[in-house]
């Protein structure tokens, strides 16, 4: 697929007031600090589309980007530690449960998941989650490029195992590195098949 447009369109907080045109959209979630915003901008080959910052839970709003004027890159608050009192939290997640519950042209939610740690308990319960409400998945392993093949290998081998225990058959994967581009051609591709 290639990315002729790519543009900000709204950054919103209740459901009632996102786009209504029925676009596919693909939301993007993760951990904070788990590359969401590198990630969306190496897919769209923009350098400031998805605003990076090295505060964990910057992104506090629903956002959506207009791709080729056809469908939507969702970018969603990360899930876990982030610097914002307990209630505000608790805020985001409702609005965040009642987006993936509801939105009815959600076409798949990507979960990204950092490639150098071990499986993390909140990952896996949010994977859980989605499987429980029959969200469409699709996980992708962000900064492959910090690690050296063989860790790398090992550590999705790990993680594939673990998500055995609960999954069969495994949700889709990609493995994505924002640094060296890896995974953009096949990400677009799947996207591009479901839109």
């Amino acid at each position: 697929m290639k990315i002729t447009s790519a543009e900000f369109i709204s950054s919103l907080t209740e459901l009632n007031n996102l786009p209504a045109d029925g676009k596919p959209e693909f939301a993007f979630i993760g951990r904070s600090n788990v590359g969401k915003s590198s990630l969306i901008n190496m897919l769209m080959q923009r350098k400031n589309l998805a605003r990076i910052s090295a505060t964990p839970g910057k992104t506090q709003t629903i956002n959506h980007f207009l791709i080729n004027n056809q469908w939507y890159i969702v970018d969603l608050p990360g899930y876990g530690f982030a610097k914002a009192p307990v209630k505000m939290r608790s805020q985001w997640h409702k609005m965040i449960c009642d987006y993936l519950k509801k939105r009815e042209n959600l076409f798949a939610v990507f979960v990204l998941i950092d490639s150098r740690l071990a499986p993390q308990k909140i990952d896996l319960d949010f994977l859980v989650f989605l499987g429980e409400e029959k969200i469409p998945l699709v996980i992708a392993f962000t900064k492959a490029d910090k690690l050296s093949k063989t860790k790398l290998k090992s550590n999705l081998e790990a993680y594939l195992q673990k998500l055995a225990e609960e999954w069969e058959p495994l949700p889709p994967y990609f493995i994505t590195s924002a640094e060296t581009g890896e995974g953009r051609s096949e990400v677009l591709e799947f996207i591009e098949k479901l839109v």
